[in-house]
């Protein structure tokens, strides 16, 4: 270490010698005018300026000088000028910075009053701060690029001007230095920087010319930080310190100063005052970044999350606070003066232990654990850390001896510790014998209280304190009234801290028995008070030791007075709870004496009857924690807490003694709980996870579909994982469950089985909440119910599937699937209304979407039944009954409310009863076309549903439970159906006709052959009336026509807007006639197959349904007739 201070100090004293040497020079030596016999060429010149404004630093020095040397110069002054200041910009390291002086020395010799003038003036010019007119019109972005440059480039020219300020250059007046010129610069560049960007040219400036500018010589320990206790300014102690340490500096004489005294103590002085201003603003900084850090806290508890924008401006404002805390450590060091003190969490009133992640940030703090005998850091702080009055109050007024009498007590601390331990032992056997003595005189004393009806006189009676009454005697004795009057409203660490700084400065032997007297007649309604006036004692103790003692005596007699007046149950209760509350709080503060409390607790558990078991109670709640966990109370402690557990075993104990004592011993005896194990999971499971819970938004949907894609989709464990998150939509926000089924959808062009078991299991979530109906997957089952209807709008599921989770819903767990009124349901209770809302959550979700055909009935069928569950429930809850009325507004607004279960009963019944009449009726076929066509346009509408969302209301209703008021007869018709008839034929085939004429737009898309086909079954269509009527006929002719060798053609034209239509005789043996003639007859033979296909299937669906419902009613009851 001394090896590199001398190094330092060397170094330091060269460039003293160099700066001396070239100032001389430029003080003394004028060279002869020798212009006549230098080199005037413009090409040399111009290379110079070249050369010079690339870099003067070293370069090309050499050069530079051998050029300036041989050159004459004296016509390119002004771009020299221009030269010099530009390549001084680029000097960056200090040698450089030395070439470029040395060039400037050897200009300003040969040209002082040409060259010099204007070369100071562009260089003060270059160190300006800029305006603050230019830096509004900037970004925030271009504005800190501009910064950066402007530090980057004002850098090198500051050490340049300070060096030719050094060397004679830069003056403020005839035979004076420039420091006065370097320290007016740095003062506008400092001043006008309210965000401190011009802070590292300060730290520079330091480094380099502290030593010169402000006569700073940094102790040898320069490494270490500067004390806080180092008074500012104080650094001709660290010199002689350092001297003592063997430090011997070689500092020049007053004569070989570069500068003058008078300038290095302004310099000095105002580096000290600015280094004071930042370091307030430094606290101030530190301040609200832990403030802003106690809001995010509070934010996160209570919403859970922190927003971006608040967690960005955090950032911000830590990154801002970080580069001013690394610059004010590095002034502190080079101007030796303390850095300020920046409060901690701990120190501050106020303040709330701040977690980020469950982790304490900046404070250092130790966590506290169950194991520890505070619950946690805040009640810690509270107990152990209070104020020390010699802080704040002369030693004089507290009394306190001097120093080396304080050091002679620490030296006899041993003998104290043995006569105490004596003293303790005494006042053990003493507090037995009184209270044997108090145990022998109880009867009598429990009989004079009863019989008395006299007030029962108390030691220290508990009233209200009126220290404001009477006259007030000026002087500290109102004073002391005053502080006595305001302690009941000191309700924090802070103000009882305040009140015990201003009663030292009160304190004289009356005033601390009048303080004694008032804490001990603390009302009994404000027990809220006892920690506070606990910690006020304790911070008066060390320097008042008589205020603890003789409180703590007035507590001991008012507890020996309650044990005596054990029988007085009511009356005295609230004043056993003080006194116990009080003598805890006290414990905790170290002022009862742990014997004492220990034999208060003895004094319990020997009459373990009646209010002592109360009183156990409250003591193990007070203190019993604290007392289990110091050393010196630990095995007494544990050991009569065993004893209080056993005898709460062997005696008769009510439920409520027995709850109250349990709560205590686990409130101080907490029990020890494993750790809670975190589920380790892959990177690939956590790469997903944060993919769909936090990236998925709508903005970054596309973005999540591509990554999940790219994952190895034939790699079970990776796929069981996905699956596993598309199957949990309870994780996601509530509102992001439509985007997970629109990510659903987008999977399922690509892995369509992945997308299968994800429905498969909704359904199987839905019918296990049904089965299970835990309070605990109540919110589970709602995001199932919510994703389920969002699957149903992106067409992963059809109508079907919804209507059959409708129908679960309100069906499922009841006898025959059909509630009854005042029928009770294990999984369904009638004040249960969850399943209302999980059918208001999926018809919310896609009911919007059942509003014609078929699709419309079925809805209208539920809700009609619907409403008949809900009138089976007790009476609706405001939130459900408004959740329900605007469900079925949204959906049916002129749909009828029934308004008792009687009326929703009969309409239920009728339902049921006309769809099992309609299933066998004669219309059904009609019925069913009808319903056809309103599907065909909700499918298309939908996007194409599944064609099973096409069936019959009936198809739905058939397996609904039968109507309980008795046997319903059903008419089956047994006519089976022989054939197709003439009507059927021809509907069959005007159809047909109407399906290819749908189609031609399409047939250029097919072949020849099928072409010819379609035109000739589509041309009569087009034809009008009579004429289309006369075409037939003569169609029906055609045959005779053939046989006399003609085929008749019919050819159709258009004149204007008409179509007409004439006869076109072909020989039949033409090739055209052989041809159509031919496939006319294929065709024909291929209509004939296909209606017969289609008739037969139709027949066997009717005789199939007519069976299964003919099953379905004679299983619910129903008697059968079949009709022929």
């Amino acid at each position: 270490m001394n090896g590199k201070e001398t190094s330092r100090d060397d170094e330091e004293n060269i460039k003293h010698r160099r700066r001396i040497a070239l100032r001389i020079l430029n003080r003394n030596e004028l060279k002869p005018d020798v212009s006549k016999l230098l080199d005037s060429s413009l090409k040399r010149h111009t290379a110079l300026i070249k050369r010079m404004r690339q870099s003067i630093g070293l370069e090309n020095r050499d050069q530079i000088i051998r050029d300036l040397e041989s050159l004459a110069l004296g016509k390119y002054i002004e771009e020299i000028v221009s030269a010099t200041a530009e390549g001084a910009m680029r000097c960056k390291t200090e040698r450089d910075s030395w070439s470029a002086v040395e060039i400037i020395s050897m200009l300003h010799r040969r040209f002082p009053e040409s060259f010099t003038p204007p070369l100071v003036s562009s260089l003060a010019q270059s160190l300006t701060p800029p305006s603050k007119a230019h830096l509004a019109t900037l970004t925030q972005e271009q504005r800190e690029k501009d910064e950066a440059a402007r530090i980057s480039r004002q850098r090198s020219l500051l050490r340049i001007c300070s060096e030719l300020a050094l060397v004679g250059i830069i003056v403020d007046g005839p035979e004076k230095s420039g420091g006065e010129w370097i320290m007016k610069v740095l003062k506008d560049l400092l001043s006008n920087d309210p965000a401190l960007s011009s802070l590292p040219l300060l730290s520079m400036f330091l480094k380099s010319f502290g030593r010169p500018f402000l006569g700073l010589a940094p102790p040898q320990h320069a490494k270490e930080q500067i004390s806080s206790s180092t008074n500012p300014g104080g650094l001709s102690e660290i010199a002689q310190r350092d001297a003592l340490m063997g430090g011997v500096r070689h500092e020049p004489h007053e004569k070989d100063e570069l500068i003058e005294k008078e300038t290095r103590d302004r310099f000095k002085r105002m580096c000290e005052g600015y280094f004071d201003s930042i370091s307030k603003k430094l606290v101030k900084e530190h301040l609200k970044l832990q403030e802003q850090d106690r809001r995010n806290h509070e934010a996160y508890i209570r919403s859970g999350e922190i927003f971006e924008d608040r967690q960005q401006a955090y950032e911000k404002m830590t990154k801002s606070y970080e580069k001013m805390l690394s610059s004010c450590q590095v002034l502190s060091e080079l101007l030796c003066v303390p850095l300020p003190h920046l409060p901690s969490a701990s120190e501050q009133t106020n303040s709330i232990l701040l977690l980020d992640g469950g982790s304490s940030r900046g404070t250092g703090a130790e966590e506290v654990t169950n194991a520890g005998k505070w619950e946690d850091e805040e009640e810690r702080r509270y107990y152990e850390e209070f104020a020390d009055l010699k802080d704040f109050i002369p030693r004089s007024i507290l009394g306190v001896e001097s120093a080396q009498s304080d050091v002679a007590k620490v030296g006899s601390g041993e003998s104290d510790g043995v006569k105490r331990k004596e003293k303790e032992e005494q006042e053990l056997k003493r507090l037995e014998v009184e209270m044997e003595n108090m145990r022998l005189a109880a009867s009598a004393d429990t009989l004079d209280a009863i019989e008395d009806d006299q007030p029962t006189p108390i030691p220290s009676p508990p009233r209200s304190p009126s220290p404001t009454g009477g006259t007030v005697a000026p002087g500290p004795s109102a004073l002391l009234t005053t502080l006595l009057a305001r302690l009941s409203d000191c309700t924090n660490r802070s103000m009882i801290d305040q009140a015990a700084v201003e009663f030292a400065f009160l304190n004289s032997k009356a005033a601390r028995k009048r303080l004694v007297r008032f804490l001990a007649q603390v009302p009994r309604n404000r027990t809220d008070l006892l920690p506070h006036y606990s910690r006020l004692v304790a911070t008066l103790n060390p320097y008042m030791p008589d205020v603890g003692s003789e409180l703590v005596t007035l507590l001991e007699e008012e507890f020996r007075y309650l044990q005596r007046k054990k029988n007085v149950v009511r009356e005295l209760t609230e004043m056993r709870l003080k006194n116990i509350s009080y003598l805890s709080a006290l414990t905790k503060f170290g002022i009862v004496p742990p014997h004492l409390i220990l034999h208060i607790f003895k004094v319990f558990l020997d009459d373990f009857t009646g209010v002592n078991i109360d009183n156990t109670a409250m003591l193990l709640e007070g203190c019993g924690r604290y007392l289990m966990r110091t050393d010196e109370t630990r095995e007494k402690m544990v050991s009569m807490v065993e004893l209080m557990r056993r005898k709460q075993s062997a005696q008769h104990l009510d439920q409520r003694q027995i709850l109250v004592l349990e709560n205590a011993y686990y409130q101080c005896n907490p029990p020890e709980r494993a750790p809670r194990q975190q589920k380790e999971r892959t990177p690939t499971e956590q790469f997903i996870r944060h993919l769909v819970y936090d990236v998925l938004s709508k903005k970054t949907i596309d973005k999540v579909l591509r990554l999940l894609r790219k994952l190895d989709w034939e790699d079970a464990e990776i796929k069981k994982v996905v699956f596993s998150v598309f199957t949990k939509p309870w994780k996601l926000k509530f509102s992001n469950i439509g985007l997970l089924s629109l990510l659903t959808y987008d999977l399922q062009r690509y892995h369509p089985d992945f997308v299968i078991s994800v429905v498969d299991q909704m359904l199987e979530d839905v019918r296990r909440g049904l089965e299970q109906n835990l309070f605990k997957y109540n919110q589970r089952r709602v995001a199932t119910v919510k994703y389920l209807g969002e699957l149903y709008i992106y067409r992963l599921i059809g109508s079907s599937l919804v209507f059959d989770t409708l129908w679960l819903l309100v069906t499922f767990g009841y006898p025959d699937g059909r509630p009854v009124p005042n029928q009770t349901n294990p999984i369904d209770a009638r004040d249960d209304f969850f399943r209302i809302r999980l059918v208001c959550i999926l018809l919310e979700g896609c009911g919007m979407c059942f509003d014609r055909g078929s699709l419309k009935k079925k809805l209208d069928a539920f809700l009609t039944f619907f409403q008949y569950y809900v009138l089976c429930k007790e009476e609706l809850p405001l939130d459900v009954g408004f959740m329900l009325s605007d469900t079925i507004e949204a959906l049916r607004p002129t749909i009828t409310m029934y308004k008792t279960v009687e009326e929703a009963a009969e309409a239920v019944d009728i339902m049921f009863a006309a769809a099992a009449i309609k299933v066998g009726g004669p219309a059904a076929d009609d019925e069913n076309d009808g319903d056809s066509g309103d599907e065909d346009s909700d499918e298309r509408r939908d996007g194409g549903r599944d064609e099973e969302d096409a069936i019959n209301e009936e198809d739905v209703l058939q397996d609904r439970p039968a109507s309980p008021e008795g046997d319903a007869l059903v008419m089956l018709s047994t006519t089976e159906n022989q054939g197709p008839s003439e009507e059927a034929d021809s509907e069959f085939a005007k159809e047909l006709a109407k399906m290819l004429s749908d189609t031609s737009s399409d047939s250029r898309k097919v072949d020849k052959k099928t072409a010819l086909a379609m035109w000739d079954n589509t041309m009569l269509s087009a034809v009008s009336g009579g004429r289309k009527k006369k075409i037939e006929e003569d169609s029906d002719t055609g045959s005779s026509a053939e046989t006399l060798g003609v085929m008749n053609f019919t050819l159709l034209s258009r004149r204007g807007n008409k179509q007409q239509a004439r006869e076109l005789p072909i020989p039949a043996t033409s090739n055209i006639a052989v041809h159509t003639r031919s496939a006319q007859l294929q065709d024909k033979v291929e209509q004939q197959q296909l209606k017969k296909l289609v008739l037969d299937y139709e027949q066997r669906e009717e005789v199939e349904e007519m069976k299964a419902l003919e099953a379905s009613l004679r299983s619910r009851g129903m008697r059968v007739k079949h009709v022929s």
